[in-house]
């Protein structure tokens, strides 16, 4: 088979010859396996442009190849791909590296235009999208590693900085509520060592960072192997650099678009662990819940006793 080279585009980087150069390797190799709509799929994907097939949802790009969604899912996965979001990851280390971030905005405008109904299904699209990558890709025993490493933590501390500090903070407030002692960690340079000081033998440090490998995060896992603490990693790239050095490693793909906000599945994930600590003790969650809930009351003001304005 002859693959056309891909549209016209805004985006014609290395890193975008390297991944559209992938794709289309995958559907030489595995072309005479292809069913005839999933060729259509392989052959509509490799000639479309790049932003397209960062902005497109499984249900658009099976209209554009006449064909159906759950095709363009199927062909992907034949293709090598665990799914769409990792094609557009794949794609999308490239294209945000090479098209500065207004042209990038400019093109995500452009893409669900003013369509109200479009965008609340574009929105929604690819926040599924992401949320079934992560069932995908964080097996049970990597999240029975984590519960493990969190379940009789003196301290859970729980360090998130920029997208990744709502996932962060939302788990260091969670846990208070459910009788856990934790704490949110948000500083980075110098301002950290207060942070790694306070960190001690039979602790544990949740980690929420997708992508960019800073220095803080080598720092902060070499301090807790030092001190006897141990380490959860919530990551869409950095699986592999920290694996051996961390408990364990949960995988909360980032966003290839931005049309979702990044820290999407870091709260999910987050979610899961709160829930699955929540389990492990249910007596000390239920009456962390219950003196909660009598702390809110006794903040009320009395009935009656409000003021007039």
């Amino acid at each position: 088979m002859k693959i056309s080279e891909p549209g016209d585009s805004e985006y014609q980087g290395a890193d975008e010859a390297e991944g559209m150069a992938r794709l289309r390797a995958a559907v030489r190799d595995h072309w005479d396996s292809l069913s005839a709509s999933e060729r259509a799929v392989a052959q509509y994907l490799v000639g479309a442009p790049v932003e397209h097939l960062l902005f497109a949802g499984a249900q658009e790009l099976g209209t554009a190849s006449g064909t159906s969604n759950a095709t363009v899912v199927r062909a992907l996965q034949r293709l090598g791909y665990a799914g769409l979001p990792a094609l557009k990851r794949e794609l999308a280390t490239g294209f945000t590296a090479a098209v500065a971030p207004e042209v990038r905005l400019r093109q995500r405008i452009a893409h669900v235009g003013r369509d109200l109904d479009a965008i609340w299904g574009d929105v929604l699209d690819e926040a599924q999208e992401r949320i079934e990558q992560t069932r995908r890709l964080t097996g049970s025993d990597a999240l029975r590693a984590a519960v493990a490493a969190l379940a009789d933590a003196g301290e859970i501390h729980a360090f998130g900085v920029a997208a990744s500090e709502p996932a962060a903070r939302h788990l260091a407030l969670a846990l208070g509520r459910i009788g856990r002692r934790s704490r949110f960690v948000g500083a980075t340079g110098f301002a950290l060592a207060d942070d790694l000081l306070a960190l001690r033998r039979g602790d544990a440090v949740v980690i929420f960072q997708p992508g960019r490998a800073l220095h803080e995060l080598t720092v902060l896992v070499e301090r807790a192997r030092a001190v006897g603490a141990r380490v959860v990693l919530v990551t869409d790239e950095l699986g592999e650099q920290f694996g051996d050095r961390v408990d364990a490693v949960l995988t909360a793909p980032h966003t290839p678009t931005g049309i979702t906000s990044e820290a999407l599945t870091a709260l999910v994930v987050a979610d899961v662990l709160l829930l699955s600590l929540t389990t492990l003790e249910e007596a000390r969650a239920v009456d962390a819940s219950h003196q909660l809930t009598a702390l809110r009351e006794q903040l009320l003001p009395p009935k009656g006793n409000g003021r007039r304005s």
